[in-house]
């Protein structure tokens, strides 16, 4: 590869086609369907796929087949194939559909409003997954303004990823033949440790989590009344939630959730750790005179990537402030999210956790657990000489720094389902989400350089695959 004509081939096709189309997408709210249960009949992931199939089809792409599949009561797919110079195949993936609003965007910004910023692009989506469609197919054309050759490409944008991919492996299964064998698997969905070299996901933790409800009363009573005589169903909560989390460290108590970090993935964190120093914590919006919950960055990333942690992610029975009377409340409502190891079944997690949950009420309390996630994490494949070596060469070339591998705190369900299937595939799992881009979360935002010089990372990596198989 001509490493200046990908550079100034690819930057001039971000600048004056992929912005002006993530503007745009970002303007729609397709949020996922666990978000917006009418999504058929609003129209809104309609949208987003006509406006991607309609750009793919405009970028001359030699080779390119296109279909957009939709199972029965399933949300859609895109799915494509530009034909190769080789019968091996590389499989790229992203998603286009989108987290929920989220409060606290700050003035002049919104979900729904894409606004540049010098190299940033702010607004919902752009950086997860939007632009994972548009990387994928510039990445293969670059290849193909040069005359390079290249395996057989499947591209799959899936609108379910970020409801858990429940549609995905009906779609897998109803495609497999059409799929074929791949060798190759590249993922944009992930994140980055910052923006100044590839970074390579190693794992994805898995996630289980549900509903804790403990009830204490009928109804709501006088609060200088009844307490002091029926407990309060905030304190059992509280009670419960100590059976399964230190309340000071955070530490899970339960071994059944931890399973045994590999040498290699610890060697990774502390190479990890020394590019990102401090960067581990201060890249997040914290309270001035916060402290992380360790000083030493290596156990940080080990226990964002390798080690089980919980969140509470919503609550009900609990009135706003504004309308809270003196009222002892009935019952106390939360929602728990729970990190797990890349390697730990989430199956047998989620049934140990209602279990250690709902087990001997106190004081006889109504206690209840609705479980509503239990996805598994996932381990790549010891990454192959060549392959490592063309994501450094890759990095350097484009960044002028090589690159890092590093575990990854989310879940994407998919890349489980891949590896089962495929596991002899080799997989480059990389992407934008770096310091302060915020998915998830207001504020979030696309950084431009980063996304193009990604750009020429893939070009080159499918360049390498090629050269290596034949």
């Amino acid at each position: 590869m001509n490493k200046e004509i990908t550079e100034s081939y690819c930057s001039e096709k971000w600048e004056s086609s992929i912005i002006p189309e993530l503007i745009e997408y970002i303007r729609i709210p397709n949020k996922s369907p666990a978000f917006d249960p009418d999504w058929l009949r609003n129209g809104h992931m309609d949208q987003v796929v006509n406006q991607f199939v309609s750009w793919s089809k405009n970028q001359n792409i030699s080779g390119l087949s296109l279909e957009v599949v939709q199972l029965p009561n399933r949300t859609p797919l895109i799915y494509m194939e530009i034909a190769g110079d080789s019968d091996n195949t590389v499989l790229l993936y992203g998603h286009l559909d989108k987290q929920p609003e989220m409060s606290g965007w700050r003035d002049g910004l919104g979900p729904w409003k894409p606004v540049l910023e010098g190299d940033k692009l702010f607004g919902r989506g752009g950086a997860d997954d939007g632009y994972a469609i548009f990387a994928s197919l510039l990445a293969i054309k670059a290849l193909q303004k040069q005359g390079l050759p290249h395996a057989r490409c499947v591209v799959i944008i899936e609108a379910c990823e970020e409801s858990g991919s429940y549609d995905l492996p009906f779609y897998i299964d109803h495609l497999s033949n059409r799929i074929g064998t791949p060798d190759l698997i590249v993922c944009l969905d992930s994140g980055c440790g910052n923006y100044e070299q590839l970074w390579s996901t190693t794992s994805l933790r898995g996630l289980i989590g549900g509903t804790l409800t403990v009830a204490v009363l009928d109804e709501g009573i006088h609060s200088g009344d009844a307490s002091g005589i029926v407990p309060s169903s905030f304190r059992i909560l509280r009670q419960l939630l100590d059976r399964l989390e230190d309340p000071t460290t955070g530490k899970i108590l339960t071994e059944e959730f931890y399973t045994e970090i590999p040498e290699k993935r610890m060697e990774q964190a502390k190479r990890a750790a020394e590019m990102m120093g401090e960067n581990i914590y201060t890249r997040f919006p914290m309270k001035q005179d916060m402290r992380p919950a360790h000083e030493d960055p290596v156990e940080l990333i080990l226990n964002r990537s390798w080690r089980p942690a919980l969140s509470y992610i919503g609550a009900a029975g609990l009135p706003d402030i504004e309308s809270a009377g003196n009222v002892m409340r009935p019952a106390t409502s939360i929602k728990l999210s729970m990190r797990l190891p890349p390697t730990c079944d989430a199956e047998v997690a989620v049934k140990k956790l209602e279990e250690l949950l709902v087990a001997d009420p106190p004081y006889g309390s109504k206690i209840s657990f609705e479980p509503d996630w239990a996805a598994s994490g996932w381990m790549a494949p010891e990454v192959a000489p060549w392959l490592e070596q063309a994501m450094d060469e890759a990095s350097l070339n484009y960044f002028d720094k090589p690159a890092v591998h590093m575990g990854e705190g989310w879940s994407i369900p998919f890349m489980g389902m891949l590896g089962e299937i495929f596991p002899d595939a080799q997989f480059l799992i990389t992407g934008v989400l770096g310091p302060g881009s915020n998915a998830h979360g207001p504020n979030e935002f696309l950084h431009i350089p980063t996304a193009k010089r990604l750009t020429c990372c893939v070009a080159e990596v499918i360049a390498k695959h090629f050269e290596h198989c034949n």
